[in-house]
């Protein structure tokens, strides 16, 4: 257990693949530095990109001996403008019309740019904000037709094609999925994709389309909510509970909602979260100054350790790995902030979440075991994930949940979940078999010494009946170890 004291991590990390690591010898390195997941962004990718990346990531982790899980965040209900033959440099006071048809251009002093949502008209108010190119231009609504919108603009800059428009309070009617969002996930499943996350996420019913989308075309990846609007906040409750895991996207939420707010609701969000068992993950601007600096700014470091704090199930890279000069410092810096934060957390297991089942109270019971036990882990098997996913929502501090099964997709989707470490294993028709398999490879991996103790949850057959037990098992070999 010393050895595996100084490399386990409960907090796993996910990196965004781009330019920057796409390359064999890149993505190597990132899963040798401890990627747990990588995401690929559609907002620039295509079906052809998904399927050689995914691809290239599973004959890496295989070549290398370490795996990993694959996240497809689709690009969802955006809406942008459309291109400009050149830059346009928009000062305080000038007129920008929105158009969703075609226009003429016109020398009358106001600028023109399409957009593409045909129905933005009807959704805006005049005298409402809105906000393109990611915040960076604030405008005000002054006037409206049926077909354009004149906005003023209050903070000046240069517009660009195709800016990203955010409307703080807006509820725009865009379909949770797109025609592209489905192409892409089509091409996900094919190259076999871990997790779907699904943008702006507004109401439970979007996780369901996602849902019943996914059941469709046979696809049993587990969906990530991202959190990024006004609606999501103002709904986080209702779509926790709809969703298998949710993403605090601090980039559009940040501007969605008055700044100063955000911490605020990164905890409401984690709170919550861990409330419902579902796994959290903390994304955007972690460590953006490393894009094109080697080491992160003190405040950086300082977001990273709250979020650590707080309990994340994960943290995320995004510029830092797809664009950024210094992807693998990035990875670093991030374990090294998590091996020094960790230790330093409450070890109180999660109080916040609600157990029912009597089968949860006996997980909560086996964490709270092996840390008095010290120096233990817990051993589970299982064919959905579920028990793993119960138990890493515990957040028993300094207790391994080492999570054992046969299902090669259950496998990948155990690498979120805070604390859990999986392994994938044949099963045997004799449970005692597959018991002593699972302890023969902590052994020989080095997450456990002979005489350990560690707490084993498993199903036994009694008087023809299958029963739940929670067993005390000391590392001792005593049978064939097969893996």
């Amino acid at each position: 257990m010393q050895e595996a004291s100084r490399s386990y991590r409960h907090t796993k990390i996910i990196a965004t693949i781009g330019p920057a690591t796409e390359s064999e010898e890149k993505v190597a390195e990132l899963i040798r530095a401890g990627v747990d997941i990588f995401r690929l962004n559609m907002a620039h990718g295509t079906c052809e990109w998904v399927f050689e990346i995914i691809s290239r990531i599973r004959a890496v982790s295989a070549k290398i001996g370490r795996h990993v899980a694959v996240m497809m965040d689709v690009k969802g209900p955006e809406v942008r403008t459309g291109p400009v033959d050149a830059t346009v440099e928009l000062k305080v006071g000038d007129r920008l019309e929105l158009h969703t048809t075609s226009f003429d251009a016109k020398d009358d002093g106001v600028h023109r740019v399409s957009v593409n949502y045909p129905d933005l008209p009807k959704d805006v108010r005049v005298g409402t904000t809105v906000l393109i190119d990611s915040g960076l231009i604030r405008t005000q609504v002054l006037s409206k037709t049926d077909t354009t919108i004149l906005l003023e603009i209050q903070t000046p800059g240069p517009l660009g094609s195709r800016r990203h428009i955010n409307l703080p309070g807006t509820l725009i009617n865009l379909p949770a999925l797109t025609k592209k969002d489905e192409r892409d996930l089509l091409a996900g499943v094919e190259a076999g994709l871990d997790f779907v996350a699904l943008s702006f996420v507004r109401q439970a019913a979007d996780i369901r389309t996602l849902r019943d989308y996914l059941k469709s075309i046979d696809c049993s990846a587990r969906i990530i909510a991202k959190i990024e609007d006004q609606a999501g906040v103002r709904n986080m409750d209702e779509i926790i509970i709809e969703t298998d895991a949710v993403m605090v996207a601090r980039g559009d939420l940040g501007i969605e909602i008055e700044y100063h707010k955000l911490p605020l609701v990164q905890t409401q969000l984690i709170q919550t979260c861990q409330a419902h068992g579902k796994p959290v993950i903390v994304a955007t601007h972690l460590l953006e100054s490393m894009v094109t600096s080697p080491m992160p700014t003190r405040a950086e470091i300082s977001d990273v350790s709250n979020a650590i704090r707080e309990q994340a199930d994960a943290i995320m890279l995004s510029g830092e790995t797809t664009t950024g000069a210094y992807p693998l410092e990035s990875v670093e810096v991030l374990k090294n902030i998590c091996h020094s934060i960790e230790p330093s957390v409450d070890g109180q297991i999660n109080h916040r979440i609600e157990l029912h089942a009597p089968k949860s109270k006996m997980l909560r019971s086996s964490v709270k075991l092996a840390k008095e036990l010290g120096r233990s882990g817990v051993v589970v098997f299982t064919r959905s994930g579920f028990l793993a996913y119960v138990l890493g929502a515990m957040r028993a501090q300094n207790v391994p949940i080492y999570a054992f099964t046969d299902v090669e997709s259950t496998f990948h989707q155990l690498m979120l979940p805070w604390g859990v470490e999986p392994f994938l294993i044949d099963f045997d028709e004799n449970p005692e078999v597959t018991i002593q398999n699972a302890l023969g490879q902590l052994l020989v991996k080095g997450w456990c010494t002979k005489e350990d103790w560690l707490v084993v949850i498993t199903n036994a057959l009694a008087d023809d009946q299958v029963i739940d037990t929670l067993q005390l098992r000391q590392v001792k070999i005593t049978c064939d170890v097969n893996f």
